[in-house]
């Protein structure tokens, strides 16, 4: 489990009472949570993060009159470090890569246990992304584009080494950099190495960049 000490501030944007409640009742037993603010409508929401933006939010989509997909692109053209994670009953891959594209954080059923949830946001506080195989499929069939044999989107790509194929392979199911460590047998130090050097290759700015190239150029087919 992720050790965080920071003091840390959520914020709940959700328009059905229970809900939040249920949330509040999860979130504030845990040692790292500072304050937690709720906001049925996003008017009130952005109010609060003029005033103090929050380390974290936990987003619905379905809102009224301001839905969670507007409210996380207004909130992210005028907070771009602001931290979301959404929860939704709607789990669609388009739903989904449309939010990981405008810069969310992490993607979650609300049918999620509270195991997961925590998981997911003690993950998103540390490292900035949750990055579930559920997300990673839906960004792969997003942009897979079938039309063009893969021989060719391979040949487009930049070359890596096995290794580092590997390493691209495991972040795109998914895995944190611990976990690729233990089951390639490399310290997590060498990981983050390889991670980093991924990065700097494809010219991509985080692991949802990372698996969109991957998907686009055929790499995680074989």
């Amino acid at each position: 489990m992720t050790t965080l000490t920071a003091p840390v501030r959520i914020a709940l944007l959700d328009d059905h009472t229970l809900f939040r409640q249920g949330l509040r009742f999860i979130l504030e037993p845990l040692p790292y949570v500072a304050a937690i603010s709720e906001a049925a409508a996003f008017d009130d929401l952005l109010a609060q993060c003029r005033t103090q933006l929050p380390d974290l939010l936990l987003l619905d989509l379905q809102m009224p009159r301001v839905d969670g997909v507007q409210a996380a692109q207004l909130l992210l053209e005028e907070f771009p470090e602001l931290r979301i994670i959404v929860l939704s009953m709607f789990s669609a891959d388009k739903f989904i890569t449309q939010m990981m594209r405008l810069g969310v954080r992490s993607y979650l059923p609300k049918d999620s246990s509270e195991d997961q949830l925590i998981h997911a946001i003690e993950e998103v506080l540390a490292s900035g992304y949750h990055f579930t195989p559920r997300i990673s499929r839906a960004l792969m069939r997003g942009v897979q584009q079938p039309i063009r044999p893969k021989s060719t989107l391979q040949s487009e790509a930049v070359p890596f080494t096995q290794r580092e194929h590997e390493v691209l392979r495991l972040i795109c199911d998914g895995r944190t950099a611990a976990e690729i460590a233990d089951l390639l047998f490399i310290s997590k130090r060498t990981v983050e190495g390889h991670w980093q050097k991924l990065l700097e290759k494809t010219g991509t700015p985080n692991v949802v960049g990372l698996a969109v190239y991957a998907a686009r150029h055929g790499l995680l087919d074989n």
